[in-house]
């Protein structure tokens, strides 16, 4: 008779929060895991998880539904839990190694942005110092791009734990369709997405308006309510507010309709461990202007152009001389080709051999 299989719990707190990169980072790679360990007799994948998610992964996944109140009574690592992964550095529950010494816990870091966001020192060691916290518990860590490791080693005491990166992989998109409700832009357009605040830095792409014949469309949580409405003011003030679109958050559908149907895609972010959506869009080979600051460059290569300043005129300048070059030498092929560098089922993978790694299973 087959011995009790060893068990991978993965943490997907973070799925309380729907339209965030996070949410499909758990889903994605979840759903990846459970896949690969379909026939495994030696190992399996539980999915501690929001009550309004438990179905994510399949009804038969094997879940065990968030009860925050009841945690020291009942308290899922204690059962057959060799492996406990951590896949944010804010995660809440890790488990306690003095009470269960064999858990091992992997780490997932996606990034160090405050120290890239503008935010005061004091924020900054704030922010160090809880995911050092972590780290100090952690037997390994992840980290999504060289960019975050790099981070990582520079401002964090790793000790001797290895350090490893696996990049996310990409989402895939639903079919393209929009909503009776859904903005139709009327206008050749060029299309952004994220949280909404000064992070991701949209407000700069403001002087591409000034072409009276494009829209803009920036899709997503509208997050820090001031800086919103000091963008709109500022369109307000150029004489672009009628072409500016902030929908808030959309479908799966919309965004893959907006992804297929725009001019250019924009992302001009000071700050990001990877850069989701980005990768996203190379399945339609759309032009990519991004900043080039952080983990970009990285992820995007070659494929993209990049404001090196967000000063008006070389904004213009790159996003005029990038559209030129790209009906010129089929960067489209090239921009999907890189798209498919990350694949989930690639990344699953991955994160698998590291998991067996940690649960001593050759």
């Amino acid at each position: 008779m087959a011995g009790r299989k060893k068990r991978i719990i993965l943490d997907c707190d973070l799925m309380k929060h729907p339209h965030s990169g996070l949410y499909h980072y758990c889903l994605n790679m979840g759903t990846e895991i459970r896949e690969l360990l379909k026939n495994d007799e030696m190992l399996e994948v539980a999915f501690y998880i929001p009550p309004a998610e438990k179905n994510s992964f399949g009804v038969d996944a094997k879940t065990i539904v968030e009860k925050r109140r009841f945690w020291d009574f009942f308290n899922p690592v204690t059962k057959d839990c060799s492996v406990w992964h951590a896949p944010f550095q804010s995660g809440r529950i890790i488990p306690d190694k003095r009470k269960y010494p064999g858990i091992k816990i992997l780490l997932t870091i996606h990034d160090l942005n405050p120290l890239h966001e503008g935010k005061s020192y004091e924020d900054q060691q704030k922010s160090i110092a809880h995911t050092q916290v972590l780290i100090d518990k952690a037997d390994a860590l992840v980290c999504i791009s060289d960019f975050t490791k790099s981070d990582v080693l520079t401002h964090c005491d790793v000790k001797d734990k290895p350090v490893y990166v696996i990049h996310n992989g990409t989402h895939k998109v639903h079919e393209p369709q929009l909503e009776n409700s859904s903005y139709r832009p009327a206008r050749p357009f060029v299309f952004g997405m994220g949280y909404i605040n000064r992070k991701k830095n949209y407000h700069v792409l403001l002087p591409l308006l000034e072409n009276e014949g494009i829209e803009m469309v920036i899709a997503g949580r509208l997050d820090e309510p001031d800086y919103v409405n000091a963008m709109l003011q500022q369109a307000k003030k150029m004489g672009v507010a009628d072409r500016l679109h902030l929908p808030g958050p959309v479908s799966e559908g919309e965004k893959a309709w907006y992804f297929q149907h725009c001019m250019a895609f924009v992302h001009p972010s000071l700050a990001e461990g990877f850069g989701a959506p980005v990768v996203e869009v190379m399945q339609f080979g759309k032009p990519l202007f991004l900043s080039s600051y952080t983990s970009l460059p990285e992820i995007a290569g070659d494929t993209a152009f990049y404001f090196q300043t967000f000063e008006r005129n070389h904004l213009k300048w790159v996003f005029e001389n990038g559209l030129a070059e790209y009906s010129k030498n089929g960067l489209a092929e090239r921009i999907k080709q890189r798209g498919t560098l990350f694949d989930w089922k690639q990344k699953a993978k991955e994160y698998l051999a590291l998991y067996k790694e940690l649960a001593a299973i050759n």
